[in-house]
Formats: structure tokens, C-alpha cells, sequence
């Protein structure tokens, strides 16, 4: 069963808005993290930017000379 959740916001006059506590909490968005902003048939869709880092298992925060290397062979692989 798919949650809807609908929140009302306001645009200012630099065409900001704020993403509402409840949804940063339940997609896990902190301050300093990047969306993607995808125009879709329905509206505009916010989405996290996946952390690529995460992604193949490099869990700190900061990863090692080498683990970037292999990180960026994987994905040159991959595309």
C-alpha cells in the first residue's frame, strides 16, 4: 500500500520553499544534502541524490585514495 502525504507550502519571491519536517524525517533529507528536481507529467518530483559511496559499500564518511580508484573503475565499467 503506497503512503500519501499532502502538505501545503509556500514559494517566496526567490522561488525557495521549505521542505516540511515530516517529509526531511521520512526520506532521511538533511541540511547540506543535494536533490535531484525532475519535471514529471504530475508536478515536480523532489529525489535524494544517491550516495554513491554508499552504493558499493563504502560506508564513512570519508573514503581512502584507493577506494575512491576502485570506486571510479566500477562506475567507468558500469557506463
Amino acid at each position: 500500500m503506497q503512503i500519501v502525504e499532502n502538505i501545503v507550502v509556500k514559494v517566496t519571491r526567490r522561488g525557495q520553499t521549505t521542505i516540511p519536517q515530516s517529509m526531511r524525517k521520512r526520506f532521511g533529507i538533511k541540511e547540506g544534502d543535494r536533490l535531484i528536481v525532475e519535471a514529471t507529467e504530475n508536478g515536480i518530483l523532489f529525489k535524494p541524490v544517491p550516495n554513491i559511496l554508499g552504493m558499493i559499500g563504502i560506508d564513512s564518511e570519508y573514503a581512502t585514495v584507493e577506494e575512491v580508484n576502485k570506486m571510479i573503475d566500477k562506475i567507468r565499467e558500469e557506463y
